[in-house]
């Protein structure tokens, strides 16, 4: 069993959502900000959730794909799922020194998803402005994909999963841990956003990340070894 789990992926997502308020938090703001004062607040709740719904189905897409992917790997080419553990738990350990700012490796990673990202991203502009629950849901299924070393990172553990649902459940548990920072930020309380924005808070989450990226590493080398 992966040592990162369910609620271990659900942590992680909540400790580096200081880095998502700074990649989704404007796109939340933007679905409010365009509503009359008549229906904001009874429409606001509702298209930000249909957004963020959106954004942790592709996560749990993508998770379903890279888990799919190394099942069949694992099955028809012969590996190892304790090596892909060792490179997931190496991964959280760059994603710790990315969040801290002392290594951003992670961005090289990035520059691979703005491949795919610059076909994706034109396709947000049919939905802008967001009038309506489907369109919201539409513009989160999109802003998913958008190239993010937090999300690439957590990906490695869907794909250390060698299982399909697994990686999907992964990818959707670290999504629901963004949830609590960016709706916040939609609903006007920036409180959380202070707090999660915080070099000095930021630093101590990221070491913890990396704290836990090592022992993650040590538990997949004894698996393997």
């Amino acid at each position: 069993m992966l040592s990162i789990d369910y609620l271990s992926a659900f942590i992680i997502g909540l400790l580096g959502s200081g880095h998502c308020i700074g990649m989704c938090g404007g796109i939340t703001t933007m679905l409010t900000s365009a509503l009359s004062p008549q229906s904001k607040a009874s429409g606001q709740f509702k298209l930000v959730m249909a957004y963020h719904f959106g954004r942790i189905f592709s996560y749990s897409l993508i998770g379903a794909i890279v888990g799919f992917s190394s099942s069949i790997a694992a099955k028809n080419i012969g590996v190892p799922l304790g090596f892909l553990r060792i490179f997931a738990a190496v991964f959280l350990i760059l994603l710790g020194l990315y969040l801290g700012q002392w290594l951003m490796w992670l961005t090289k990673v990035e520059k691979f998803g703005k491949i795919l990202w610059r076909y994706l991203s034109p396709l947000s502009k049919k939905f802008i402005p967001v009038n309506n629950a489907k369109q919201a849901i539409a513009l989160g299924a999109i802003w998913g994909w958008l190239p993010c070393g937090l999300v690439y990172s957590t990906l490695t553990w869907s794909l250390a999963s060698g299982d399909t649902l697994t990686g999907a459940l992964i990818m959707m548990s670290f999504g629901l841990g963004t949830l609590p920072a960016l709706l916040s930020i939609s609903l006007g309380s920036f409180g959380i956003k202070s707090l999660l924005t915080n070099l000095k808070f930021k630093k101590i989450m990221a070491l913890v990340i990396i704290m836990y990226g090592v022992y993650s590493l040590v538990i997949a080398y004894q698996q393997l070894f």
